[in-house]
């Protein structure tokens, strides 16, 4: 498990850029980079409400064998539960595992979260 998620926030033409010249060449990747990235602080903060963040707690402490151990712990719709986790591995906060039959299993990808947000462009 990694220790530590580097997020960074930063206008979309801005990531482009960045990835852009990664690919190209014509930039390296740094151990301070960000590993991803939200184009606004509303957006970081819906995918990592309180709400959220409790459930990546729940998971890391619990470790479901499955989204339905998940509801039946959190008390949360599966419907729903799916949803935002589908959201959250597409960020790379979890990664979602194929179980035993058909379960899938939900699994946290890091200890923490650091924050990188540029005052000024």
């Amino acid at each position: 498990m990694k220790r530590t998620l580097k997020v960074g926030i930063a206008p979309r033409e801005a990531i482009a850029r960045y990835t852009r010249d990664v690919v190209a060449g014509r930039g390296r990747r740094t151990a301070d980079d960000p590993d991803i990235w939200f184009t606004s602080v509303e957006s970081f903060a819906k995918v990592l409400s309180e709400r959220n963040r409790e459930l990546l707690a729940l998971i890391a402490e619990r470790q479901p064998d499955s989204l339905d151990a998940l509801a039946a712990t959190s008390g949360r719709a599966k419907s729903n539960l799916s949803r935002t986790l589908h959201t959250m591995a597409r960020y790379g906060l979890v990664r979602l595992e194929k179980g035993a039959g058909r379960k899938i299993k939900p699994v946290v990808t890091f200890e923490r979260i650091e924050l990188r947000l540029a005052l000024a462009a």
